[in-house]
């Protein structure tokens, strides 16, 4: 986990109720899903399986531990989770270092976050070595804290993340906005207590009490994130 929080005057700006704003990374602010998906299937071909297409909306968006056991005990592959974790991470790292698109207007919405000093986490299931990497490519000054799913005891969809995230930046979690786009990021982040905004990217997500659903994040601005702290009053 990392963190560079801010002054405590800067996590109430301009009289907003938005104390913070927590961000998933896969499918929310990089168009990765899909990448984790491609090399789960070539590494399971080097293994000698084939992986069914219909799995993949059961390992999206969860932690490695969760998604490699899965398609470990699915396919009968003579593997161990941690050998299958290793390939994995090394495979998507190379995925990621041929190209890297970002998620239409991710790089707007982290702009105007860092414009206004709003306080913004990164809080994502993937493990370390992955995060440092992507954050060369979204900018490691948008984020005041990032925190990685190998370094809590419970990755999502347990809130342990975006407890941690609002704790280690001050925040009260119910005055945190949370930008997830599977199932898994959704239960992690209203398990903690957090309003959330649902940018659904593999699987569909249904709108609930302190959940919205948009269709893009160029729906999601400052102005958006705040109006959903009133709402909550």
């Amino acid at each position: 986990m990392t963190s560079t929080v801010p002054a405590l005057g800067t996590r109430t700006a301009e009289g907003s109720a938005l104390q913070a704003v927590l961000l998933d990374m896969d499918g929310t602010l990089v168009d990765t899903e899909g990448f984790w998906w491609d090399v789960e299937t070539e590494v399971f071909a080097s293994l000698g399986h084939t992986l069914d297409d219909s799995w993949r909306h059961v390992v999206v968006g969860g932690p490695m531990t969760r998604s490699a056991g899965f398609l470990i005990e699915a396919t009968g592959a003579d593997i161990t989770l941690a050998e299958l974790s290793v390939l994995l991470n090394d495979g998507f790292e190379q995925r990621i270092g041929r190209d890297l698109p970002l998620m239409p207007g991710a790089v707007r919405l982290l702009t105007e976050l860092s414009a206004h000093r709003i306080p913004t986490a990164l809080v994502s299931a993937s493990h370390r070595r992955i995060i440092d990497r992507v954050l060369k490519t979204l900018g490691p000054q948008h984020f005041a804290l990032t925190v990685a799913g190998d370094e809590v005891p419970r990755t999502k969809p347990h809130p342990d993340p975006y407890l941690a995230a609002a704790a280690g930046l001050g925040a009260d979690p119910a005055r945190c906005a949370v930008v997830e786009d599977t199932a898994t990021g959704v239960a992690a982040a209203e398990a903690a207590g957090c309003h959330v905004v649902a940018v659904p990217s593999v699987a569909p997500i249904t709108p609930a009490a302190r959940r919205t659903v948009v269709a893009s994040l160029e729906e999601v601005d400052l102005t958006f994130l705040r109006g959903l702290m009133t709402q909550m009053r």
